[in-house]
């Protein structure tokens, strides 16, 4: 998406006519803040109840899981930089982001999550990412509970190659289906090329964005087809076992 700075209404209107002109699906990935644009210093601003809303009736409208980034306000007062996976019964996973963005300062602004997610959809378990979570293996690493990471992120035209290398980096490691969810458009701070894409657990492409122009993708991905690739080449038999106090 060119997500539209600070307009909300005006990114659902958006999003709605991107998702009807898409070809049907089962699932639908937005960006990371999708409904505002990356608001790393001024989170009162993304906060609203309206993006999430739309999420649930348009998941229950067309039967399909709908997934993206905004942002909530806590009861304590505090705000978290929040995917949800919204299911078509309206049921709501969600995962905050753990590793904020502090060059951007971020961290000043939000409070980092503490849990791995997975959500379960259609025979898939979906690890969700946000974002500078990305550059972080040992928070993604496979654990035997997922089979497609989903990265929602506002990440800049400037440092775009690690974008797709380290996309492609965490399918090959981890063998797994990767949904990576990019902007495109530019807001206050940065430009954004883009380059959304979908990757097999071999690190080959199933699908990318061309261009900057916004643009919808997508490709099909198969628990089948993934049990046979991991059963043919078992290279996660041989993975190093972590052990980490604070991940949980």
């Amino acid at each position: 998406m060119d997500i539209k700075w600070a307009r909300p209404l005006d990114n659902i209107t958006e999003a709605e006519a991107m998702i009807a002109t898409a070809p049907q699906t089962d699932l639908y990935v937005l960006p990371e803040m999708w409904a505002t644009g990356f608001a790393a210093t001024s989170p009162a601003m993304a906060c609203h109840e309206a993006p999430l809303q739309w999420m649930q009736r348009t998941a229950n409208n067309l039967g399909a899981a709908v997934c993206g980034g905004i942002v909530v306000r806590e009861t304590d007062g505090t705000f978290r930089n929040r995917l949800c996976f919204v299911s078509p019964c309206g049921h709501i996973t969600h995962y905050d982001k753990r590793h904020l963005f502090t060059y951007g300062g971020e961290h000043l602004h939000y409070t980092p999550g503490s849990r791995r997610v997975i959500a379960t959809y259609g025979g898939l378990r979906f690890l969700l990412l946000m974002c500078y979570d990305l550059r972080f293996p040992v928070w993604a690493r496979y654990r035997g509970d997922y089979d497609a990471i989903i990265i929602a992120a506002n990440w800049p035209e400037s440092r775009q190659g690690a974008w797709r290398t380290l996309l492609r980096a965490r399918a090959i490691e981890n063998q797994c289906y990767v949904i990576g969810a990019n902007r495109t458009g530019s807001d206050p701070v940065c430009k954004y090329a883009g380059q959304s894409a979908i990757i097999d657990p071999k690190g080959d492409t199933l699908a990318e964005a061309e261009g900057p122009s916004q643009q919808c993708l997508t490709a099909d991905i198969s628990a089948e087809c993934l049990l046979v690739a991991r059963k043919k080449f078992p290279v996660l038999k041989d993975r190093d076992t972590i052990s980490n106090s604070n991940i949980e």
